[in-house]
């Protein structure tokens, strides 16, 4: 997930609340219901979770203008199960570029999980956060557990997050994704001699055959829809360093859609980019691209810019990561090969 914006990972469903309406219950619009009964939920969040379908009334999903009549049974599903376990402040050490009353700009290592989930309960970047920051708010989308977070880059992808420290900064923030009007560049060394600058299309879902990657589905027939625009910075003959601007931040975008092209990225595992997939079979070069490959921890791709408009102020803001050592150094070893 190169800049996903928080979005539902699964097909189902799972219920977090359920309440239901006194027989001499009076007709009360269903934000108002809901906020009267779950603590710390503001009605903004309420509303917004009723806009994406996360709220049911008698099984059905409503609006936010509903209003709860006798009886109704309400309640709220989110895409995720309930959280089995508690956050925990960590001491974790974070790059942070930037930070004012409204958010921080994180420049995350490769190696780092962005938040906690099934098989990574802690050692995670919201772990960090908790440390860090005192009550980050929370997307009414997700369950409990991604303070702060407006959207996420992948565990081996290093470069730039924003998070919210306002509650007012998160919903601004997260309507700029919402609407695609941030703007968001990464630096990729892909296997292949790319030809020319593009753009990929294609729509993005999980795979049919491994649910943990996705796969393109270029007719639309399922997924999300997802575009990639590229430019070719430099070119190593077997390998080539792109950059590419998201339009969309769809799970694995970027890795992806390469994939689906026939240019994974270096090192790639979920991808097939941690073969030799391009250059000479002599023992000599494969032993190049394995010392390679243990430069990285995973895929070559780095978040090097995030843009968008200040949630306070109203300003256009920018900020950029330089490329981390190692990847210079794969780059650099890849100009003295190619001479």
């Amino acid at each position: 997930m190169e800049d996903e914006v928080i979005e539902s990972e699964q097909e189902d469903l799972y219920e977090h609340y359920k309440f239901q309406a006194d027989p001499r219950q009076e007709q009360v619009r269903i934000d108002k219901f809901l906020g009267e009964r779950l603590a710390n939920t503001s009605r903004n969040k309420i509303q917004t979770a009723a806009k994406e379908g996360n709220i049911l009334v008698n099984g059905e999903k409503v609006k936010q203008n509903y209003r709860v009549k006798p009886g109704d049974v309400v309640a709220m599903v989110l895409p995720y199960p309930v959280r089995e376990f508690e956050l925990t402040a960590q001491d974790i050490p974070i790059n942070i570029v930037h930070e004012d009353e409204s958010f921080v700009i994180i420049d995350k290592a490769a190696g780092m999980v962005v938040h906690p989930g099934h098989g990574n309960y802690d050692g995670t970047l919201v772990n960090a956060l908790l440390y860090h920051f005192d009550q980050l708010p929370e997307l009414p989308s997700d369950y409990a557990g991604r303070p702060g977070l407006v959207h996420r880059i992948d565990k081996n992808t290093s470069g730039l997050l924003v998070v919210a420290k306002t509650e007012r900064a998160l919903t601004k923030l997260a309507k700029q994704f919402y609407d695609k009007t941030t703007s968001r560049k990464y630096l990729a060394l892909v296997w292949g001699d790319v030809e020319d600058d593009g753009t990929i299309t294609g729509h993005i879902a999980r795979s049919k055959k491994n649910r943990k990657v996705m796969s393109v589905y270029p007719d639309g027939e399922e997924g999300k829809h997802a575009v990639t625009h590229f430019k070719v910075l430099e070119r190593f003959g077997y390998v080539t360093l792109v950059e590419c601007k998201l339009e969309t931040g769809r799970t694995h975008q970027i890795r992806v859609h390469f994939k689906w092209i026939g240019h994974p990225l270096f090192n790639d595992v979920e991808y097939g980019g941690n073969k030799v997939l391009k250059g000479l079979k002599t023992a000599k070069y494969q032993k190049f691209i394995e010392n390679n490959f243990n430069l990285f921890k995973g895929q070559a791709l780095h978040a090097k810019s995030l843009g968008f408009t200040h949630p306070s102020n109203g300003e256009d803001v920018q900020f950029y990561s330089e490329l981390p050592d190692y990847f210079e150094m794969a780059l650099k070893r890849f100009r003295d090969y190619c001479k």
